[in-house]
């Protein structure tokens, strides 16, 4: 995907004003098939769960308009991929086809919800501002982990988790 098409803009974009507006719908929508033929083809049920839960929050992330804008100062790629985990551990937790994993991402979606709005804002806090990821095919990994890892209270429950 954005195969020398709109990817060089996006990236011209984000190194100017720290915006990322790649969509990773299709990215998204190939891990639930990947996990969906995981069960398929191993008989994995845990699989399953985790294919139809992210299907679904997929479809919440569409209906609630949370998918990268064009603009520096709207959502982009880190908030769309903050609602989407958030709306994964959300349907995950609420399923009861396994307690196991309900139990497991109930606290991750109580903690994301309740630290949304300052996970947001430390996400946003680099939108306006040149970024230097010092490469475009091949980027240093710190200089774009600082860049696409702003805030500090996700990246503590993603990393703890």
């Amino acid at each position: 995907t954005g195969a020398g098409g709109s990817a060089p803009k996006h990236v011209q974009q984000f190194n100017k004003e720290g915006h990322l507006r790649w969509d990773s719908l299709g990215e998204f929508l190939a891990i639930s098939a990947s996990l969906e033929h995981l069960s398929l083809s191993r008989n994995n049920n845990k699989a399953m769960i985790l294919s139809r839960s992210l299907d679904h929050a997929i479809e919440n992330l569409l209906k609630k308009g949370k998918s990268p804008k064009r603009k520096a100062g709207t959502i982009d790629n880190r908030g769309s991929h903050f609602y989407l985990a958030m709306f994964w551990a959300e349907e995950l937790s609420r399923q009861q086809e396994d307690i196991e994993l309900s139990k497991i991402f109930s606290n991750l979606f109580k903690e994301m919800r309740i630290k949304k709005d300052v996970i947001l804002k430390e996400l946003n806090s680099n939108q306006g501002k040149a970024q230097n990821i010092q490469g475009y095919y091949m980027p240093d990994q710190q200089a774009t982990s600082l860049s696409m890892r702003p805030s500090a209270t996700l990246n503590n429950l993603i990393d703890n988790f």
